[in-house]
């Protein structure tokens, strides 16, 4: 007999598709907040001098939500039209796979409850994702390939030193604004505990990997976990491959012996790719200055995020200010930006308010070559050194 959907049935899939388009957006806004302000005053000379910045971010969580990047939105902190218009040139988007329940900066059980589940369930990503780390990586890898397909002269994700150059030698020289997008892992719990792992998701265009998020994992201890370990067997094991293979190693997330243990293996630097100096914020966010110079004498890199636990102070002042102690303590050489824009912060301003932060530095008494430097040059550098060749 023929069976037909009655008005309570339809209703409530009615009302469960509703609760689908609404709340994903609603959980974002909430999350990824811009602090209230008005239109920055920028001089003319704020706005000449931006123009011809390259400008460039070692993070941004934006993959991780539902937004459809290649539109303007009205929330969060990056999209391609955004990025546009902050003039930025580089942009590292980490796939976000893990996160706690309750997470915090003091201390995190590796086995609580893990909100990007929940988070994947509610914006319909593939049910192969629900459990598992490795296929979330897979999925957000998929939709910056998406995003590159649909946008070709927006974006290009770069897997090698040719793909940098070649994106640069556009906008240098045809005016372009194509943004050069590097694939990261917010953690390197994807590899699921398997070395095989790291080759695969090499092959799926990853080129940089944090080793921990907010919990220990595989690899070793995090800066937010429990047990405060180095590296592990598995770690060492997995830090010397990604080596071998020309993958970018960031700490941000890392206990302090597994950043001492990572750099005693080590033949390449590492970076931290968004943090703040904790002899200016004193936050358990932050590590130590005596390691962040550590990590800068072996040619790292540290990126200075725009949230409250990051640098204490969310406007541009409070980021210049916080540069201007990172370039004090590690040289300017070894100086970026890494705002954390989609990483469930609140900042003073989004990606396309950049000529503020300029700006501030202007004020805060940096020289023209030191702003370039640190507004994108040094990333430039960098990933022109130690990205893969071919």
């Amino acid at each position: 007999m023929k069976k037909v959907f009655g008005p309570g049935v339809l209703l409530i899939c009615i009302l469960v598709l509703l609760l689908l388009w609404l709340v994903p957006p609603f959980v974002e806004r909430s999350k990824n907040q811009v602090e209230d302000h008005g239109p920055f005053a920028l001089s003319d000379q704020t706005v000449a001098l931006h123009k011809t910045l390259l400008v460039a971010d070692l993070h941004a969580d934006s993959l991780l939500w539902s937004r459809d990047l290649r539109k303007k939105s009205t929330y969060g902190h990056v999209d391609l039209p955004r990025l546009r218009e902050g003039n930025v040139a580089i942009q590292v988007f980490p796939a976000v796979t893990k996160s706690p329940r309750g997470m915090n900066y003091e201390s995190n059980e590796a086995d609580a409850p893990d909100n990007i589940k929940l988070l994947a369930m509610a914006q319909l990503w593939p049910p192969k994702t629900w459990d598992s780390i490795l296929e979330r990586a897979y999925y957000q890898a998929e939709k910056l390939a998406y995003l590159e397909e649909n946008e070709p002269e927006s974006l290009k994700i770069i897997r090698t030193r040719s793909d940098l150059k070649m994106v640069l030698a556009e906008r240098a020289n045809r005016g372009s604004q194509k943004v050069a997008a590097l694939l990261a892992m917010e953690g390197a719990h994807p590899f699921e505990g398997k070395l095989t792992n790291i080759q695969n998701l090499y092959n799926v265009g990853y080129r940089m990997a944090g080793l921990q998020h907010f919990f220990d994992n595989e690899l070793g201890g995090s800066l937010h976990g429990t047990s405060g370990e180095g590296l592990t067997a598995f770690g060492r094991a997995a830090v010397v491959l990604m080596d071998d293979m020309n993958m970018i190693i960031d700490v941000a997330h890392s206990s302090p012996q597994v950043v001492k243990d990572t750099l005693a293996i080590t033949e390449r630097p590492v970076i931290v790719s968004h943090t703040g100096m904790r002899g200016l914020c004193d936050t358990p966010r932050n590590i130590s200055d005596s390691l962040m110079r550590l990590i800068a004498n072996k040619g790292g890199l540290i990126g200075i995020g725009y949230w409250a636990d990051a640098s204490c102070d969310t406007s541009p002042e409070g980021i210049a200010k916080m540069i201007r102690y990172a370039v004090d303590v590690v040289g300017v050489d070894h100086v970026a930006l890494g705002s954390d824009f989609d990483g469930a912060v609140t900042t003073g301003f989004d990606t396309s308010e950049l000529p503020a932060l300029t700006q501030a530095l202007m004020f805060a008494g940096f020289k023209e070559p030191e702003i370039r430097k640190v507004m994108g040059e040094n990333v430039r550098d960098f990933f022109l050194k130690w990205l893969p060749e071919k």
